[in-house]
């Protein structure tokens, strides 16, 4: 149950007392307010967009599918990163069908769509 159902419930159960009134609606504008305002990308976020174009502009011209440790090895910015953090990246490109992902005995390979 979120907050805003919360104080919707409570509102009917306290209908009768002006001043709780007020109070529930005055939280629940307050809530409306921050769940519509957008939310910026933090800098790690901007950093991997980055990142992203450079892997995608890589794949592009490589001529085979490659793996993490390849990636790391020939792409330089990433040199510097943890497999974790490329994983994720790597698995954004996927669920954005710009990458498509195979198995060869266990080893993820990646390659453009």
């Amino acid at each position: 149950m979120t907050k805003k159902e919360m104080f919707s419930k409570i509102r009917t159960a306290v209908a009768d007392n002006a001043e709780m009134v007020a109070f529930i609606d005055h939280e629940i504008e307050l809530l409306e307010k921050k769940s519509a305002s957008p939310k910026k990308p933090t800098k790690t976020q901007l950093e991997n967009d980055g990142f992203k174009a450079e892997i995608v502009a890589y794949l592009t011209d490589a001529d085979a599918p490659k793996n993490i440790k390849e990636l790391q090895a020939e792409v330089a910015s990433l040199g510097g990163l943890s497999n974790q953090r490329i994983t994720h990246m790597l698995t954004d490109l996927v669920k954005a069908e710009t990458l498509v992902k195979e198995y060869v005995k266990k080893t993820p390979y990646y390659s453009v769509a």
